[in-house]
C-alpha cells in the first residue's frame, strides 16, 4: 500500500473532500504536499494527501518514481503506468472508504510523471472525479483512453511553453486524446514558464477546484 504525507482539513474534524497530490520522477510526496497549505484556504474540509511513488528512481540516487521513464517507447510506458495504476487506485479507494467519501469529492492533482499517472488512473476509475489537474504531463496511451474509460472528469492542463522536460506539444497531444475519449478539458499554456508550477498556474488550479468542488464553509 502507498504512503505519504498528508495535511488534514484546516477545518478541523473529518475531512469533505480528498485531494491527492502526485509527485513526478525523482521526487516523493513531500515535493507536492507544499501546495497544500495554500489550496487548504480555499478547500478547508480537504485532507490533502501525497504518497510516495511506488519504485526508487533508476535515473538518480534518490527519490521515486511511478514507473522507470529509460526506456520511453510508447508501449513501454502504456505497460508502466498500467503497472503502477492499481497500487495508486487501491491507496484513492482506502481513503475514500475510511472517510466516509465517494469520487464526488475526489480530485487529483499531478505533476510531470505525476500527471501522466493522473490522467490514466481517473478515467478508469467507474465514477468520474470531481477534478484532476495535471501540470508539465502527458497523456500516455492516448489512442486507448476511449476504449478503456470507465468515467469522464474534468480535467485542468497546465503547462509551461519553456518546458525542457515535457515540451508543450504534449498538452496538445493530452487534449486531443482526452477529447477523443469526451473528457471534457480546458488548458493554460505559461508562458515563459519551465518544468515547474508558478504561482498563476497554481491559482488556475485553485479556482478550478474550488469550481468543481465548492468552497466549503
Amino acid at each position: 500500500m502507498l504512503s505519504g504525507p498528508t495535511l488534514p482539513p484546516q477545518r478541523g474534524g473529518p475531512p469533505g473532500t480528498l485531494v491527492v497530490l502526485l509527485h513526478g520522477l525523482g521526487a516523493d510526496g513531500n515535493d507536492l504536499i507544499g501546495l497544500a497549505p495554500m489550496l487548504a484556504r480555499s478547500l478547508p474540509d480537504a485532507l490533502f494527501a501525497a504518497p510516495d511513488a511506488p519504485q526508487p528512481c533508476d535515473m538518480a540516487p534518490y527519490g521515486r518514481q511511478w514507473f522507470s521513464l529509460q526506456e520511453r517507447r510508447p508501449e513501454t510506458l502504456l505497460a508502466g503506468a498500467a503497472t503502477a495504476e492499481p497500487l495508486l487506485q487501491s491507496y484513492i479507494d482506502m481513503l475514500l472508504e475510511r472517510y466516509g467519501l465517494d469520487d464526488s469529492r475526489l480530485a487529483l492533482i499531478g505533476f510531470s510523471q505525476g500527471t501522466m499517472m493522473a490522467l490514466h488512473a481517473a478515467p478508469r476509475r467507474a465514477r468520474a472525479a470531481a477534478a484532476v489537474v495535471g501540470f508539465s504531463g502527458a497523456l500516455i496511451g492516448a489512442e486507448r483512453l476511449a476504449a478503456e474509460a470507465r468515467s469522464a472528469p474534468p480535467v485542468l492542463l497546465i503547462h509551461g511553453d519553456r518546458d525542457e522536460v515535457v515540451p508543450v506539444g504534449a498538452l496538445f497531444d493530452a487534449v486531443a486524446g482526452l477529447q477523443k475519449a469526451a473528457i471534457p478539458v480546458v488548458w493554460e499554456i505559461r508562458r515563459g514558464l519551465g518544468h515547474s508550477i508558478d504561482p498563476e498556474g497554481l491559482e488556475l488550479a485553485r479556482q478550478f477546484l474550488v469550481s468543481r468542488l465548492g468552497r466549503a464553509a
